[in-house]
């Protein structure tokens, strides 16, 4: 396979997402050692842009999609949802309204933990795919992140900006005690 000379795949708008993605993903990896406060004020700042970067992802055309992968073990997804479960105690669970579902008029019960994970696990899977630089593994990188963007990720991530914007907003000294006893 030859490198294309207009390859979007190596574009401005993908290599912006990959940036964010990354950028996100070394964060989550190292949650052990923040508190809640730390890992709500990165959160609250990144998926905005990881919003607005997942809607200028390009459309690609997937020529080899037999070269698409999956790199998020359970375990890891694990993880990291378990490790902030706990760090988010109480802030975790939410209640919101969720258009994917047949009945959109009745409550869900979410989970920041759930909801951040997912994300992860979603970005971490197009970072790692998109690094094997091959040209069939970066079309199929960005445009499953395109295609995750609008059916998982971007609603995970809608979901998120509102708790988090409630509780950093609303409640900002119950953050700031709980996150002493975190640490």
């Amino acid at each position: 396979m030859t490198e294309l000379p207009n390859d979007i795949t190596m574009g401005k708008n993908a290599l912006e997402m990959l940036l964010v993605a990354n950028e996100f993903c070394l964060f989550m990896e190292e949650i052990d050692d923040k508190s809640k406060k730390s890992i709500f004020d990165f959160v609250h700042r990144v998926i905005p842009l990881m919003y607005t970067k997942g809607t200028l992802i390009p459309d690609v055309v997937v020529e080899y999609p037999e070269a698409n992968m999956r790199f998020v073990t359970e375990e890891q997804w694990e993880n990291i949802f378990t490790t902030l479960r706990e760090k988010f105690g109480k802030d975790d669970e939410f209640w919101i309204i969720d258009p994917q579902y047949i009945n959109e008029t009745e409550p869900l019960k979410a989970s920041l933990s759930e909801n951040i994970t997912d994300v992860y696990q979603d970005m971490k899977d197009f970072v790692l795919l998109y690094q094997k630089n091959t040209i069939a593994a970066r079309q199929n990188a960005v445009a499953d992140c395109k295609s995750l963007f609008s059916d998982h990720w971007g609603y995970s991530i809608s979901n998120i900006m509102s708790q988090l914007h409630h509780l950093i907003y609303n409640s900002e000294e119950d953050i700031l005690s709980d996150s002493l006893n975190i640490l």
